[in-house]
């Protein structure tokens, strides 16, 4: 394979999450924005809450820390949670590709994962379910505003 075959191997694009609320947008790491997207490159594809956060000037902002010794971070997207009671939880569901299609696995989280009317996870216990291009799913609560569209860009 040719080294411009490499490099478009390595950057392709494989799905996208579209946020579809003010606040999902707003929960997402600027850095990795694009619009109103995320770009997924790799499957599995781990979410969770920024834990690493501070107030300033009445608005929750991310703290940098250096990692410890070099550990792999837990999630490939840190979320902002700015609500008073907590829909995302810090490792809460990932995203994977299997030969017969995508699966939303629910990571033991709080608040559970919705697509529809079809419920996974919460309380803690985990569970999965499929996930087809163009699904939109809620993290957290019913009322949550964390609504995100699986967008498949790969196939």
């Amino acid at each position: 394979m040719d080294e411009k075959r490499k490099i478009v191997e390595i950057v392709k694009v494989r799905a996208v999450l579209k946020a579809l609320t003010p606040e999902a947008i707003e929960a997402m790491p600027q850095p990795q924005r694009v619009n109103d997207m995320v770009i997924i490159r790799k499957f599995p594809f781990r979410i969770g809450r920024e834990s690493r956060v501070r107030m300033v000037d009445g608005r929750i902002v991310r703290v940098e820390r250096p990692k410890l010794g070099g550990r792999e971070p837990n999630n490939d997207l840190y979320l902002l949670d700015g609500g008073e009671l907590l829909n995302i939880s810090r490792e809460h569901l990932q995203l994977e590709k299997h030969p017969d299609g995508y699966k939303l696995i629910d990571r033991g989280s709080a608040c559970g994962v919705r697509i529809g009317e079809r419920a996974v996870g919460g309380c803690d216990d985990g569970g999965e379910m499929e996930l087809v291009d163009g699904d939109v799913f809620v993290m957290g609560t019913t009322q949550s505003p964390y609504r995100y569209q699986f967008i498949v860009l790969d196939e």
